[in-house]
């Protein structure tokens, strides 16, 4: 398990964006409406349950680095809980031991009811998960005895106790240390609209990962320096083509970063896995040990990722073409009065976070499926 999230991410890190001219398309700023897919009639249990985690992650909404957090626990728990039973692989924490002949689908639909009534509190929230445990149990019992079902069901919720009590001290809901901007030229100040004083998510900067040896595991390089002409490209690409007003950028350039911001990688990614899954009709628990590589991955990845990103603490481009006259390079023009098409999240802008949590995503299906994902 442990060795297939870690090449899924290396293959993540490896391709993070550099360039500032691609990062304007993948904002992570979270619209407040946002349309739930409801569960597919047919879909197995795994899959079934994956939607309603993911219409759980936007009923909030859940911000992006929170959502990859709770959608790796959700399909941990879910792996974990038919492999205890199935027996064939390296589980993500909780041993294999689950009971002989107890119900696998049954086990899935407790494990992740159990995680996502602990991570969604809500009243509203967890009557909808109530009654979808209930549907699927219904569901069962037309091809399950109910002793199965009912092994299967307690055995799912003691897998997700213990992988929520794993997680609990991951560092999620420790505060960060105090963060005050440096007023240094390059380095992260703080934004409009808000003009926030310290990043959001600094947490997961020192989060204990997954299944990577440690959040710097990955770190990718410096950014380019300010006074190199890639930075000078760079920044002139995005000053032209990623401002409010611009004639240069085309109707799908627009579309496509309005796609980017309109969700969070981990809702986007379930939705890919799930179409994928029915369309394979894979087993059970090869569904369930899909979403567990690929969620224990994304996560990781947004972890490596705000690693990163509080490593090197660079500017966002609202501020560096405000500021161009004095980072040094001949080849920046400061713009008076410059505002991006999107508005800018409140966290530093490099690396990239939605090209890379999406490549070690697509890295996990690519490899699920026997394809090599294409360079991006």
């Amino acid at each position: 398990m442990k060795s297939k999230c870690a090449s899924a991410l290396r293959v993540g890190a490896a391709n993070r964006k550099t360039s500032m001219a691609r990062k304007f398309v993948f904002p992570f700023a979270v619209i407040t409406a946002l349309v739930a897919l409801p569960a597919v009639a047919n879909a197995d249990v795994v899959t079934d349950w994956d939607r309603t985690m993911v219409a759980a992650l936007e009923t909030g909404p859940t911000p992006p680095p929170p959502a990859a957090r709770v959608a790796a626990i959700v399909q941990s728990s879910v792996f974990d809980a038919v492999n205890g039973i199935a027996r064939r692989y390296t589980p993500v924490h909780v041993p294999p031991v689950g009971p002989r002949g107890a119900s696998q689908a049954a086990a899935a639909a407790g494990a992740a009811h159990e995680a996502l009534v602990a991570l969604f509190p809500a009243p509203a929230e967890q009557a909808v998960l109530g009654q979808q445990l209930a549907d699927t149990v219904a569901q069962l019992s037309a091809t399950d005895d109910q002793p199965s079902i009912a092994q299967g069901l307690a055995w799912g919720k003691t897998v997700a106790d213990q992988i929520l009590a794993w997680r609990a001290t991951d560092g999620f809901s420790t505060a960060p240390p105090p963060y005050t901007p440096s007023g240094l030229i390059g380095r992260w100040a703080p934004t409009p609209p808000l003009f926030q004083t310290a990043p959001q998510f600094m947490q997961f900067a020192t989060m204990t990962p997954f299944a990577i040896a440690s959040p710097a595991q990955f770190l990718p390089g410096p950014p380019p320096s300010l006074t190199s002409a890639r930075y000078a490209r760079d920044f002139n690409e995005v000053e032209a083509v990623g401002s409010a007003s611009s004639t240069l950028r085309t109707p799908y350039e627009g579309q496509t970063a309005a796609f980017w911001q309109s969700d969070t990688p981990a809702a986007m990614w379930n939705r890919v896995a799930d179409d994928l899954d029915e369309q394979r009709g894979g087993s059970l628990l090869h569904s369930a040990r899909v979403l567990a590589l690929m969620n224990l991955a994304l996560a990781d990845a947004t972890i490596a990722i705000w690693n990163a990103k509080n490593t090197y603490d660079r500017w966002r481009p609202v501020t560096a073409i405000a500021e161009a006259g004095l980072d040094g390079n001949p080849y920046t023009t400061p713009m008076s009065g410059w505002t991006p098409l999107l508005v800018t999240p409140a966290f530093q802008e490099y690396p990239a976070a939605h090209p890379g949590v999406s490549d070690a995503a697509a890295s996990v299906l690519a490899s699920s499926t026997g394809r090599t994902p294409r360079s991006s």
